[in-house]
């Protein structure tokens, strides 16, 4: 792609996601009106809490360290939703300011994990860790699997999260992991790799398999794109999909059995 032709597409993606946000802000809710106690109890206990956190120390300092690490790392496998720049060549401050997990994003990612205890979990696109970590404080038992294509990346987080146990890092295609994989049910998966609709409808198909009544599947940046817009509502309307609320830069899916079909669209 000339460089041209990527400015093009980069001010294509913006504008619409500027469009996407101003129809999201009109037809999106707090708590009120949710008549959910389920989903409710989700926004208004974890969503919405605003008691400060031990552990969010521990997140804003981690991230305080990338945004200052000068290393240069060569970048050999990047996905389509984390190519803020032609260059391969980047250093750890720039994936941590442009691409790395925003400190609101990591103290809600901690409370979630709080919130539902998931035991077994599985992220697709590892990066620097800053979700990684977050989930981990927000549950130190849970046993966690997460992948990340670039091998200079992997081996950069692998050793700065050292200090964490539970944290099992793969390296390499997330189609071959999964498909060498035992199979095993996951309680929360967050997809974060590939931002494409065919990529992202491909893991979640292949996904589906692994869940059970309380699986949890989280989607980033559903409105990067057209394509990963459609995705979004593909994944909504599939018949294992009971719940599902929108967040503007996570869809969340749930697959509970005993509530009606239904869809949320919700500020955080």
């Amino acid at each position: 792609m000339t460089t041209d032709n990527r400015q093009q597409t980069t001010k294509h993606q913006t504008l619409y996601q500027q469009k996407q946000y101003i129809k999201f802000l009109s037809k999106s809710s707090n708590q009120h009106g949710v008549h959910s106690p389920f989903v409710y109890n989700l926004i208004t206990k974890c969503f919405y809490d605003t008691k400060k956190k031990p552990a969010y120390t521990a997140l804003k300092s981690y991230r305080q360290q990338l945004l200052k690490n000068k290393q240069e790392i060569n970048i050999t496998d990047l996905g389509e939703g984390s190519k803020k720049t032609k260059s391969n060549q980047r250093r750890i401050a720039e994936i941590a300011k442009t691409s790395g997990t925003p400190l609101k994003r990591s103290k809600l990612w901690f409370r979630l994990v709080q919130y539902f205890k998931p035991q077994n979990i599985l992220e697709l696109g590892t990066s620097l860790g800053l979700a990684t970590q977050a989930m981990h404080l927000g549950n130190p038992k849970a046993e966690i699997t997460t992948i990340e294509g670039c091998p200079n990346i992997s081996a950069f987080t692998q050793k700065s999260l050292s200090a964490y146990k539970n944290i099992n890092f793969l390296t390499g295609d997330f189609f071959q992991h999964l498909k060498n994989g035992d199979h095993q049910s996951w309680d929360l998966v967050f997809f974060d790799g590939n931002h494409t609709k065919e990529a992202t409808l491909s893991y979640f198909e292949t996904l589906l398999p692994t869940t059970h009544n309380d699986s949890i599947f989280i989607f980033d940046d559903i409105y990067w794109s057209e394509g990963m817009t459609e995705a979004w509502e593909t994944i909504k309307n599939h018949p294992d999909v009971t719940v599902t609320i929108d967040t503007f830069f996570w869809g969340f899916v749930f697959f509970r059995k005993e509530q009606g079909k239904e869809h949320f669209t919700v500020r955080v």
